[in-house]
């Protein structure tokens, strides 16, 4: 069976998405592109403490995703071809939830282990 998230999308959620909370907000954001945001109002939203909606907002701003103004963010995305892919990322997300979702569990379950095999003891060390 094909997977339906094409490769190039994939590789926008595998770089830029670490949480269903940054789906999310990224999408809200674009979706209201007109509006800013404020941390609390992005948590009230997606039911999620002010810190995590704080930390979130700053993860994608830092990414050229979201525009930070007086302590405001908003969708802000100066590459049409990001911009596109935002756009066919949001399609996907409402008609392929659950591949989608599982994309990112997977790449969040994929670094703690990671983490883990660091403390692996190896034979002979």
């Amino acid at each position: 069976m094909q997977d339906p998230i094409p490769p190039d999308i994939q590789d926008f959620v595998l770089r830029h998405i670490d949480s269903i909370a940054h789906m999310e907000a990224l999408l809200m954001l674009w979706r209201e592109a007109s509006q800013g945001w404020q941390s609390d109002a992005v948590a009230a939203r997606l039911y999620i403490p002010v810190s995590d909606a704080d930390e979130v907002l700053e993860r994608l701003a830092g990414l050229g995703l979201l525009r930070k103004e007086s302590g405001s963010f908003h969708y802000d995305c100066d590459s049409p071809q990001t911009h596109e892919m935002v756009g066919r990322l949001a399609g996907l997300y409402a008609s392929h939830l659950i591949p989608i979702t599982n994309l990112i569990h997977a790449k969040r379950e994929n670094r703690i282990q990671q983490f883990a095999d660091a403390f692996k003891l190896r034979k002979g060390d």
